[in-house]
């Protein structure tokens, strides 16, 4: 067939290599970053999802939801501008923006240079919140320890089943803006925990609203209990 349309088949053999070793340096990076974080004893948790399912509401919430004795900092990713950034030091979290331009994914080069400009001995989380894009953010090891995908009522429940592979490596999965429900008949939390299982297997779900509250205290046990098993880990307390 390829011979016929002419696409031909030295490109595609060509690419994948190319393809391999970008995936392979980035890993390498990441496994580094990891190393830096892992030595100041700090947990990352990496936030994916769709554009508008609301990672930056709940970034503010969650500031405002988790002890006052666990410090954050946040590393933003967008194409343009520092607004979610922005957002975030109202709260007086060190927040650094990453502006990727075209690019539509973080990865570990950008994570590595962004954690030059914070004090690792003065954060316990550090949140990254990912370009938004339910494909290519997948594919990237950002040095993070777990991934959080979001998945908003605002969407399709069938966006697991169409997206599979961030769903598939989610640690936890949210689905958020919850308080929205009630105006949103299209969308079945029940489809929705029944596509993310087929994907996905067993794994944590919690159903939260950043703007009325609802869940957040079962994301913010999430996350003590990470940073419990990451001190752990590393011995720094």
């Amino acid at each position: 067939m390829c011979s016929d349309c002419g696409c031909g088949n030295k490109a595609a053999t060509t690419t994948i290599p190319v393809v391999e070793n970008l995936l392979s340096e980035n890993d390498r990076i990441a496994s580094h970053v990891r190393e830096h974080l892992n030595a100041h004893g700090v947990l990352s948790i990496n936030l994916m999802s769709s554009p508008g399912s609301g990672k930056t509401q709940l970034l503010e919430a969650t500031i405002a939801a988790l002890p006052k004795n666990i410090r954050l900092a946040v590393i933003e990713g967008d194409l343009e501008t520092e607004n979610d950034a922005d957002r975030i030091r109202r709260h007086g979290v060190p927040a650094v923006q990453i502006t990727t331009g075209v690019t539509c994914h973080l990865d570990a080069v950008m994570i590595h240079d962004a954690l030059h400009v914070l004090d690792l001995d003065d954060i316990d989380v550090l949140f990254v919140e990912n370009v938004g894009n339910l494909v290519c953010p997948a594919d990237f090891d950002v040095g993070q320890h777990h991934d959080v995908v979001l998945l908003s009522v605002t969407e399709g429940d069938d966006k697991p089943d169409k997206y599979p592979v961030i769903f598939r490596k989610a640690d936890l999965v949210l689905l958020t803006k919850t308080d929205l429900l009630p105006a949103i008949e299209e969308f079945s939390t029940e489809r929705a925990r029944a596509a993310i299982g087929r994907v996905h297997g067993p794994g944590p779900v919690l159903e939260v609203s950043a703007k009325k509250g609802a869940g957040l205290d079962a994301w913010t046990q999430w996350i003590v209990d990470r940073l419990g098993e990451r001190r752990q880990a590393t011995g720094r307390f």
